[in-house]
């Protein structure tokens, strides 16, 4: 609730920073609610449909966890997969251990509830976008777009093959860097933007991200226990999967020279800005 009082007050408000920061000005909001009531479709957001919907990835029963990915180097359906599997592994482990019997499924009430409510509101998915989802697209802002010349939020001026006059190839000739420094943000939109961005992708000191710790009354139950430690085994796998794979020079999408290992989905991290980590939930 705090995190979105803040963003109303300060980041999407009329002359808020996105407003005065981005190119498209004060129809930046605008445009985003066009776009999402246009584009955005809650029951793709989630793994595999997400992959699907956007021609990333193909249903193939051959395939490991059923799909076939269009690029196979791809970061985020990579990890994000594998993820998605130790995420669903638990929850069938914690379902089957009240449920261990098909007509125990059929004539338990809050069960078949909870069936209502996953076909009608999409609780995996809401699951998925507010942990998953969220850190992939969030906690390596500051690292992708932290050194504004490498995603400048906006254009002051156009380049100079747009409409050229002579003066203007005559200074961009002899001195790209003005130009291009005139087209930049100011020191202002880009110390502002900097700054929200580190907000952005910080993680407090007391997050608490997927698998670490165990609610108490499920380690009570010595099934669930162990469940949840297979659970947080796999995610302690998953990172290891994911330095091998950021390792791997044949990977060019996640290694090699100016490119940035992928870790946005390892699922653990430290306080500050790591670039890392897969909370519970959408936090700052």
């Amino acid at each position: 609730m705090e995190i979105n009082a803040t963003a109303r007050e300060a980041l999407i408000n009329a002359n808020g920073v996105i407003e005065t920061s981005f190119f498209l000005g004060k129809y930046s909001m605008e445009l985003s609610a066009v776009a999402y009531d246009f584009e955005w479709r809650f029951d793709r957001q989630a793994l595999p449909e997400d992959l699907i919907s956007r021609g990333l990835a193909e249903e193939d029963p051959n395939a490991p966890y059923g799909l076939k990915l269009t690029i196979e180097d791809y970061p985020f359906a990579n990890d994000g997969l594998v993820l998605r599997d130790i995420l669903r592994q638990w929850v069938t482990a914690y379902v089957n251990n009240y449920y261990p019997q098909t007509n125990l499924i059929e004539s338990g009430i809050e069960l078949q509830a909870w069936w209502s409510e996953i076909k009608n509101v999409g609780v995996t998915t809401i699951i998925w976008i507010a942990s998953a989802h969220h850190a992939a697209v969030n906690f390596g802002q500051y690292s992708y777009a932290g050194y504004f010349p490498n995603r400048p939020t906006i254009a002051r001026t156009k380049m100079p093959t747009e409409d050229p006059t002579d003066e203007e190839w005559e200074i961009f000739l002899n001195k790209p860097e003005e130009a291009l420094l005139k087209c930049f943000p100011t020191q202002i939109q880009a110390t502002i933007v900097m700054a929200v961005l580190d907000a952005l992708s910080n993680h407090s000191p007391d997050e608490e991200y997927v698998g670490k710790n165990i609610e108490p009354y499920w380690a009570e139950d010595p099934i669930i226990n162990a469940a949840f430690e297979v659970f947080s085994g796999k995610l302690k796998e998953l990172e290891g999967i994911i330095d091998a794979r950021n390792a791997d020079c044949n990977l060019r999408n996640r290694n090699g020279a100016g490119i940035v290992p992928y870790e946005l989905l390892k699922p653990f991290s430290g306080p500050g800005v790591t670039g890392k980590g897969v909370p519970y939930s959408i936090s700052i």
